[in-house]
């Protein structure tokens, strides 16, 4: 990885990071176990990648007025489980 490509990772992670620190405090500590556990099991993208794409599915579901428990359901980790099959098959 360039120099350049290593910043602009970094850029893009602090821009994502602040997004997460906008939400709701309930979304934030179910964002920060979901990432653990995606950082558990592999590489995980931020930009267009899976990490990007729940942030969205939260952002959406604070907007609508929804607790976070009734966007993942009371199951996180199936929730995540779920996430990585599809990711799975999308690469397919």
């Amino acid at each position: 990885m360039r120099i350049r490509d290593n910043i602009e990772a970094k850029k893009a992670w602090r821009a994502h990071v602040s997004r997460v620190k906008v939400l709701p405090k309930e979304y934030q500590i179910v964002y920060k176990e979901i990432q653990k556990y995606l950082f558990k099991v592999g590489p995980v993208e931020v930009s267009n990648g899976l990490l990007a794409e729940i942030l969205n599915f939260f952002e959406e579901g604070v907007v609508a007025g929804k607790g976070v428990l009734e966007v993942t359901g009371t199951d996180v980790a199936a929730f995540c489980d779920d996430l990585l099959d599809d990711s799975k098959i999308e690469e397919i």
